[in-house]
This record gives C-alpha cells, structure tokens and sequence, in this order.
C-alpha cells in the first residue's frame, strides 16, 4: 500500500540532520512513490520537490537538447527517476546514459547528470543529491549556477569541484564526444550551435562550414556535368551509354579536365 504523504513546507520532508541523527533512516522506499509524484527519496526520507522556475525551466530544456544530440550519446532523459537502493530515488534535472526505455525507475545512476540551480535553491539538499547521486555511480554533475555570475561546478567522485566559467568547456570523456560551453547550457545562440554541430555531425557532416562546401562542391560538379553533355550535344559527339553514366562517378577536377579537352580535340575521350 502506498503511503499518504503529508501535505507541508519542504523543509519538514527533508532528511534529519545527519549530525543529529547519522544512521536512521526513514520508512518510505522507491516502489511507494509512482511516476508524477512530488517527491524524492534520500535514506527513505522523502523530500518534496517544487516546481521549476521559468529561468529554470529554459535552461534545462537548452542544455537537455545539447547533451542529448552529442554523437555518442543514444539514451538521455529529464528528470528521470533512479533508484539504485530501495531507499533512495533521485531524479536529476538531466540525464546522460542508462536512461532505459522501460518503466519504473532506473536502477543505478546516470553517467552524468546536470542541475539547475537558480537563487533560493537549498544548497543541502543539492549537496545531499549530489552524494546520492555520486554514491549511486554517476561520473559526473555539472551544477548550472544561473544566479549572477552563472557558472558550472563540476563534481566528479574523488575530486574536489571545480568551478568553470562561460567561454569555458566541459568535458565527459567516455560519455559525450565533444565538449560543451558552459554558456550552452542556459543561453539559447550557444546551444543552438553546439546542437547543430552535434546534429551535422550524427549525419556524417564535420560542421556546418564542412557542409557548405560539400553542396558547394556538388554544384560545381554538377554544373560541369551538364555543361559536357551540353557540349557533346552542340558538337554532335556520341557519348557511349557506359561512359555517360560514369561521368555520375567523376569529381570536380576530372570532369574540369574532360570539358576542356572535349573543347580542344571536339571528340570524346572518357580518359
């Protein structure tokens, strides 16, 4: 049976003081709290969870859509539940890997994990996600400061956080392929470029530069395909269906070539 949760202040569903009370631990457990429900759970103490804020809320939509279009990401999610002990159920604002297309929370954690921290945010609560979250095998949480001046800390197990600031890259080796500006992950130009060159290049494209002169190229090719055929027509000389077809395969310098001795010797000559 699934307990009622009582309606209050935040404060009065958060876990005890670890320095009052070290070892105890609460009553509830992942299996009791279903989807859409309110809360989290940290030592089998639920913790209620409010809604985002609108400067919140736009920034994870942001550095959601950036992470989760890198090339080497297949599975990322918003707030998706991960419970690795029966007591314990985290959602991060982000999710990069072992987001499982299944229902029912997660086992274990993700690779990474990003939070959005805004002003009023209870810094113990997110220290206390944070240890979950680093306990339950994540291998990074980029914190996403967006009070004045915005920033990233970067949380890692076994390491002191780091603190990077716009213009500055974060990196996920093993996780993401490339890296991400701190400021694409809040601020809408910068993630629009860095989720294009991660669309660009799921499709086989460099960047967008790369792609301009790939169609710059083909134009090219293509316009001097037509201009030999047109020549070939003007001069009355036969092409060979074979050969027609190959010039399909012929690139820009080649096909250069054959229009220009195709103007001085008037015959064809495929090589």
């Amino acid at each position: 049976m699934r307990p009622k949760y009582p309606i209050q202040p935040p404060e009065l569903l958060s876990s005890p003081p670890a320095s009052a009370q070290p070892d105890l631990r609460g009553p509830f457990r992942a299996d009791q709290i279903r989807p859409g429900d309110p809360y989290e759970l940290s030592q089998g103490h639920p913790i209620f969870c409010l809604p985002s804020s609108g400067r919140c809320s736009g920034p994870t939509l942001l550095g959601g859509a950036v992470v989760a279009w890198d090339p080497a990401v297949s599975e990322a999610g918003v707030h998706a539940g991960y419970s690795p002990a029966p007591e314990l159920l985290r959602a991060p604002d982000v999710a990069v890997g072992n987001v499982p297309d299944s229902l029912g929370w997660a086992p274990g954690a993700p690779a990474l994990a990003i939070e959005y921290a805004d002003l009023g945010r209870d810094e113990a609560r997110l220290a206390r996600k944070i240890a979950d979250l680093l306990g339950a095998g994540a291998r990074w949480i980029w914190v996403v400061r967006l009070e004045p001046p915005r920033h990233v800390e970067v949380h890692a197990p076994g390491e002191p956080p780091r603190r990077l600031l716009p213009g500055e890259l974060l990196r996920a080796p093993g996780v993401l392929l490339n890296p991400v500006q701190v400021e694409a992950l809040y601020d809408r130009t910068a993630a629009q470029r860095a989720l294009l060159a991660n669309v660009l290049q799921r499709e086989g494209h460099a960047s967008l530069e790369s792609l301009r002169n790939e169609g710059l190229r083909a134009g090219r090719s293509e316009g001097l395909r037509r201009a030999v055929r047109d020549v070939c027509e003007v001069l009355g000389i036969a092409v060979p269906p074979e050969d027609d077809a190959a010039l399909d395969e012929l690139d820009e310098p080649e096909l250069a070539a054959l229009l220009g001795r195709l103007k001085r010797e008037r015959r064809w000559t495929l090589l």
